[in-house]
């Protein structure tokens, strides 16, 4: 059944969802925490922020394929390491964070910010866009909402830049078996911040005769 058709279902969702909690903390709260919560490096599940998509096919797809983790069909789109590889000098990187941390109302250098402005519109927001609110398509966050996946001060924002960060989740679709990682997207969903279906354009068939593939 698709796992769309579950969520319709109240009595088979209640199932797969309670079942996907006991999967979830068998395999996936060692790094997410028991209550999905998260920590410095490993995304609160709980909260509306999604770095590779929030509705139901792409949390399927990501906890099929990980990020980064080998699986031919892997989230495998990485941030540049802007000090490491030279790419920035370290006081360009020292206004960018300063610019970063100010889209979030944080305690920043103005100059610095104003500096750092710049160089953002040069450098960063072909992923992150010119507003800052993020790509889910190449798994590039919202720098605006005031959600850290590393944290938010100067230095951890800086070490960001300089390093590209690139954090890995394993590719569930060879340990898990398929009815298993939907019960645990139903789960995932469920929490709280996971994103409603998109809408059927007009006059868009409720089935297809076509194979579904979800989006990467």
């Amino acid at each position: 059944m698709p796992i769309a058709e579950v969520k319709k279902n109240p009595e088979l969702f209640e199932f797969a969802r309670d079942g996907g909690a006991a999967i979830f903390g068998d395999n996936c709260a060692p790094c997410h925490g028991r209550g999905a919560q998260g920590a410095v490096g490993y995304p609160n599940l709980n909260d509306d922020d999604w770095l590779w998509g929030g509705d139901l096919e792409s949390i399927e797809t990501t906890i099929t394929h990980g990020a980064r983790s080998g699986d031919p069909k892997t989230h495998d789109t990485a941030m540049p390491r802007f000090g490491l590889d030279k790419i920035l000098e370290p006081a360009q990187i020292s206004d960018v964070a300063n610019y970063v941390r100010s889209l979030s109302h944080l305690d920043v250098d103005a100059a610095a910010a104003s500096r750092g402005s710049a160089i953002f519109a040069d450098n960063c927001a072909a992923c992150h866009g010119a507003d800052a609110k993020g790509n889910t398509e190449i798994g590039a966050p919202n720098l605006t909402d005031a959600i850290w996946l590393y944290g938010n001060s100067q230095q951890a924002v800086v070490h960001s830049i300089e390093t590209g960060r690139g954090g890995m989740m394993p590719a569930w679709g060879g340990r898990l078996d398929p009815v298993s990682i939907k019960m645990v997207t139903l789960y995932v969903h469920s929490l709280g911040g996971g994103k409603p279906e998109p809408k059927k354009e007009e006059g868009e068939s409720e089935h297809k005769d076509e194979p579904h593939e979800a989006p990467k």
